[in-house]
This record gives C-alpha cells, sequence and structure tokens, in this order.
C-alpha cells in the first residue's frame, strides 16, 4: 500500500506539525509516520486499533469543529449518518475509525480504488455536462434557475412558469438532488469525488468564499447544460460547509469564530503567533490574517491581535497594552480610529479603574504599576476643619518636574475645592463644614456606588428630557458628597463646556445634552457622574442591557458591572461593595440597605418577592 494516513486524512494536510507531533508520535514508529510511512506498515507495527486511537485523539483535539467525514473522508462510504457527526464522545470516534481502517486493511488489494484520472478528452466540466444530459427543459430551468444559480428563483415563479404547483416545483428540486448524488456514487464520477476530497483539504477550516471559484482553472468554466459557471455546481456538493459574510465555513460560523476569540482572550498577541494560533483551528496560514480581521471582536492592531469588544474602555485598554507606555487620550482616540468623542475617551480614562493618570495628560494601566498624578496637588492633611498648613508647592518644589505641570499653572491648585486661603501668604486653611447636617448619607443614597478607588458615582438614566437638554436632580447625599450645600453650588468643566450643579430647593444638573450627543446615547442607557477634585464633571457611559441578560446580571449592569460572574454569591459580594457595605455582608443585609436606598430596580433582579 502506498497511501499514508496523510493521504486519507486530509486536514492532516494543514495541520502544522508541532500539533500533531505530540498526539500522534509513537517509539514504534520514525519520526512524522503519518506523512511518509504507508498507512499498513503503521497498521502492522502498533496495531489498527493503535493508529485509529491516535486519530481519534487528533480528531477531538485539533479538528472539533469539523464533521467525522472530513476528518476521514473515507467514512461517508462505510457509516454515512455517523460521518456528519462532529468529533464528540472519543469511545464512538475511535470505533468509527478503527471500523473505517479495519475495512481497508481487509480490503483485497490491501489499498484504496484509484480513481481514474481525468483525460484531456475529458475535463471535468464535461464530466459535470454529463450528469444534467438527459434532463428536460423544466428540470434544466430549475437547476439553472433555482438550485444552482446565484440569485435563486422562488418557487411561485418557477410555478407559474410552468403551470404547475408549488409542491411540484420543489419535488423536482429534490429529485435533481438525489440524481447528482446517485451518480456521484457511479465510477465514471470518481474523479469529480477525488476532487472534492483535495478540495476539502485545500479549503481547511475557513477560507474566502472566493477562493473555490479560483482554486483551479476549470471551476470558472461555464457549463454547457446550465450556464452557470461550474464552481456553483461545485460549492453544492461540499457539504458541511456554510457562506457566511464572504467565508466559507466548515462547521458552524459561529463555532468556530468564538473558538478563534478565545484564542486572544488573554491580550494582545504578535500577529505571526497569531496565525500559528489560528491554524490549530484548521485555517490555512495564507488566509489566517484575513480570517482574524473577519471575526467580530477582534482587531489588528499595529502587528498585534487583540480583543475588541464594543466598549471604548476595553479598546483603550487594548490600545494602551500594544503601546506598552502610558499615552494621552488623543493618542489614544487616534489609534481606536472610530466614531469615539475626545470627551467620552477622557471620561472613560478618568473614571475607569484600568487606567492610571500618570501625569497631566497620560495614562498608563494600572496594573503596570506606578505612582498616580495627583490632580490637585495639595496635602490633605490635617483634615480638622480650619487647621491651616503650607500649600502644596511649598513643600513640594518637585511638582513640575514629576508630572509635566507647567511652572507658572503650580501655584493656583491651593484654591482647590475643600481648601480657602489661609491667613498667612503661601497658607491654605481646611474649608469649615456645612452647617446642614440633615442631608442623607452618599451611602444610603439611591443610585449612588463606590468604585474600588473609593470615589463615589451617581447614575443617571437616560430619558427623553435628558437628550433634550433638561436639569435633572441629584440625592441630596450625593450633592453633599461633592461639598454642595443649600445655597451653594459648584460649576464643573468637560471638554464640551461647563456643566453647573447648584443646591436652592433641592440639588440640580444642568444640561448634559452635550456629553450624552458625544456618546450617541439613548433612551434607556445610562451614565454614571462624578466630580474630581480638580472640579471635572467625570461620566461614564453604559449602554443599556439586553433583556435576554439573566437577572443578577441585569442588577450587577446598574451598578456598573457588565463583566460575567461565577455566582450569586460573587455577584452579591461585587454590589456589596459597591454600596459600601464590608466584606462578607449577609444578602439579607444588602437586600434591605437597597430597599431603605430606594434602588427597587436592582432589589427586583436579586428578589422580585422583596421588591
Amino acid at each position: 500500500m502506498n497511501l499514508s494516513l496523510c493521504d486519507i486524512v486530509p486536514p492532516l494536510r494543514w495541520t502544522p506539525p508541532g500539533q500533531v507531533e505530540p498526539i500522534a508520535n509513537d517509539p514504534r514508529l520514525p519520526d512524522a509516520w503519518w506523512l511518509a510511512l504507508p498507512l499498513d506498515r503503521a497498521c502492522a507495527l502498533i496495531g489498527t486499533p493503535q493508529v485509529a486511537a491516535r486519530l481519534a485523539d487528533l480528531a477531538i483535539a485539533n479538528w472539533g469543529h469539523l464533521p467525522l467525514g472530513d476528518v476521514l473522508p473515507l467514512l461517508r462510504f462505510v457509516d454515512p449518518a455517523e460521518s456528519l457527526r462532529t468529533p464528540g464522545d472519543r469511545e464512538t470516534v475511535h470505533r468509527l475509525f478503527a471500523e473505517v481502517l479495519d475495512r481497508l486493511m481487509a480490503s483485497e488489494t490491501g489499498r484504496l480504488p484509484e480513481p481514474p484520472a481525468a483525460r484531456p478528452d475529458r475535463p471535468l466540466p464535461e464530466l459535470i455536462d454529463e450528469l444534467f444530459a438527459g434532463l428536460d427543459e423544466r428540470q434544466l430551468a430549475i437547476a439553472r434557475d433555482r438550485v444552482y444559480a446565484e440569485h435563486r428563483v422562488t418557487l411561485d415563479e418557477l410555478a407559474q412558469r410552468f403551470s404547475v404547483t408549488r409542491e411540484r416545483i420543489r419535488q423536482i428540486e429534490r429529485d435533481l438532488r438525489d440524481h447528482v448524488e446517485s451518480a456521484l456514487t457511479r465510477p465514471e464520477a470518481a474523479p469529480l469525488v477525488a476532487h472534492l476530497e483535495w478540495l476539502r483539504g485545500r479549503l481547511g477550516a475557513a477560507v474566502p468564499a472566493d477562493d473555490l471559484a479560483a482554486a483551479v482553472p476549470w471551476h470558472r468554466t461555464e457549463l454547457r447544460t446550465l450556464g452557470v459557471p461550474a464552481w456553483r455546481f461545485v460549492r453544492t456538493l461540499l457539504t458541511g460547509y456554510e457562506q457566511v459574510d464572504g467565508w466559507l465555513i466548515a462547521g458552524g460560523a459561529d463555532e468556530l469564530r468564538e473558538k478563534t476569540r478565545q484564542l486572544f482572550t488573554d491580550g494582545p498577541v504578535k500577529l505571526e503567533d497569531a496565525v500559528a494560533l489560528v491554524a490549530r483551528l484548521g485555517i490555512r496560514e495564507d488566509v489566517a490574517e484575513r480570517w482574524i480581521a473577519s471575526v467580530p471582536n477582534l482587531r489588528i492592531l499595529e502587528g498585534h491581535v487583540v480583543p475588541w469588544p464594543r466598549s471604548a474602555g476595553d479598546k483603550a485598554e487594548a490600545v494602551l497594552a500594544v503601546a506598552g507606555e502610558p499615552l494621552t487620550p488623543e493618542q489614544i482616540q487616534q489609534r481606536i480610529g472610530e466614531d469615539y468623542s475626545l470627551v467620552g475617551i477622557r471620561n472613560q480614562l478618568a473614571s475607569d479603574e484600568r487606567f492610571l493618570r500618570v501625569d497631566q495628560d497620560r495614562y498608563g494601566l494600572r496594573r503596570w504599576g506606578g505612582e498616580e498624578y495627583p490632580g490637585t496637588p495639595v496635602a490633605r492633611e490635617p483634615e480638622q476643619p480650619g487647621a491651616e498648613q503650607a500649600a502644596a508647592p511649598a513643600a513640594g518644589a518637585d511638582v513640575p518636574g514629576r508630572y509635566g505641570v507647567a511652572e507658572p499653572a503650580v501655584p493656583g491648585y491651593p484654591g482647590a475645592p475643600g481648601y480657602e486661603p489661609g491667613a498667612q501668604p503661601g497658607w491654605i486653611r481646611v474649608d469649615q463644614p456645612d452647617p446642614y447636617q440633615t442631608r442623607k448619607d452618599v451611602a444610603l443614597s439611591p443610585r449612588c456606588f463606590r468604585s474600588r478607588d473609593g470615589r463615589w458615582w451617581h447614575r443617571v438614566d437616560i430619558t427623553a428630557d435628558h437628550l433634550r437638554g433638561a436639569s435633572f436632580p441629584l440625592p441630596p447625599g450625593f450633592a453633599a458628597h461633592l461639598g454642595i450645600g443649600p445655597g451653594g453650588g459648584v460649576t464643573t468643566t468637560t471638554p464640551s463646556g461647563d456643566v453647573p450643579i447648584t443646591w436652592t430647593d433641592r440639588p440640580t444638573v444642568g444640561s448634559i445634552r452635550t456629553i450624552l450627543q458625544e456618546y450617541n446615547a439613548m433612551e434607556g442607557d445610562h451614565v454614571f457622574l462624578t466630580v474630581s477634585d480638580a472640579g471635572e464633571l467625570l461620566t461614564r457611559f453604559l449602554p443599556a442591557a439586553s433583556p435576554q441578560l439573566p437577572p443578577l446580571a441585569r442588577a450587577l449592569h446598574l451598578i456598573g458591572y457588565t463583566a460575567p460572574v461565577a455566582s450569586e454569591a460573587e455577584g452579591l459580594r461585587l454590589i456589596g461593595a459597591r454600596l459600601g457595605l464590608p466584606e462578607g455582608t449577609m444578602k439579607e443585609e444588602i437586600l434591605a440597605v437597597l430597599r431603605e436606598r430606594g434602588d427597587t430596580d436592582i432589589l427586583s433582579f436579586l428578589d422580585p418577592t422583596a421588591a
């Protein structure tokens, strides 16, 4: 027998050797035996069951997305039904492969029947035309205009054309497909069947659809009987492939895309390494880069493959991870290269715990470590009301050099919120407390949540009024947390203009319409806001949750947490922390605090009976 295992298992032709060797190697066989050693010799040395076992392990480890008939095409003749399943239970896969190899080894000649080569005077398009040579006009019209057409004519149109029922057209179509399937089992069709097996190995797990037409020159030849290019007929014979977004994909497109995404969940991967990773899924290396670029939520960025989810924060994290150094918001916006506003990027960087502000206008990743830029470089001790201390510029002359702050700008910092000029030049005094003492604490204020850095944020559920530019109320406890009391106020700054927060009869925020327009916000979305020590209005946008999310995920969404959690206990721990509760707080107490705060929306998702 001159056939090797590679000759009867097409995926072995495009799977990198590094993925085959650890599974297929055997000390009793030479290196890379599956490529050169005759199959009957391999079976004689280690036994047919052992060869089948290694093939089964390869199928499960490397080709789980392919039907078994694509892994071992001979299985389609031995067990057509089982050939359609994908590798799963190892015992079943081993049994099926062993049966095929046993029958192959037991054949009289010990070799596969050699398909007759296509003679120069019998090219394959001519062989295909013979399949349709005996059809009548109606059968040919249905084949040409519906079965093999680029734009399929409807059953109703064909029924009206031939004055028959839709069901009759459907029956003729089924008969045509059965006719072709039956014809392929005849000896004279062997060259076409051999071409299909070669083609499956050539295409791999996913390939641009145009590659099918270009695979061999005769694919573009127009069939005399049907008037369509030959590749359209060939495409119908490639069972197990689906065409999605310009790609031919073996098995399920969604499954292969998800497997591809999972390869890059840990962060940036160099493109050359990414191509090798994707090849493990059965995708040819020459099309791997195009495949990666076509997969939603992945992006090729500066020679790296990175996860590319929807949120601006995730994209900013990917940009920084590839850059490997802090960048300005403008640089991050430019590298993202999508319709994200600069104000949105700035707010995301300032509010997201993943990012660390390292100087006046550059951000890095917090996991890199380093010292955080203080924003307002004023020492906050002592905190006793009325106490005086030296202003930071006098106490820390290295502020400009360390953080990139211009020298003339530094003396302005003693006017930061929470301080007023002291009695002596160069000194400041901690503000006196507001005499209004009856306001509710921020931890008990509705829709107020604490991030891991200790900063409190208020969630605004966007309505048509917000989008029109109307002002809206703040919980008194949150306003008090910001240092605003009755009769007072502050004008916060944003890149798109000032936003006042005032307290007359109640705390009120001015219009944030411009900010919402930057986010392309809609009714039902959310924006979390707070005020920085320097008087900046920080915002974080969060689209509305999908109604299909489970209740716990909906509850977490309302506190601004969108990542999946492993259990209800983990979700409750996160909610408790955002409410300012200590670690280990029980569910009943968390529900009680939510009820006291008035967060009935979150409460309804955690315990519908308690809301």
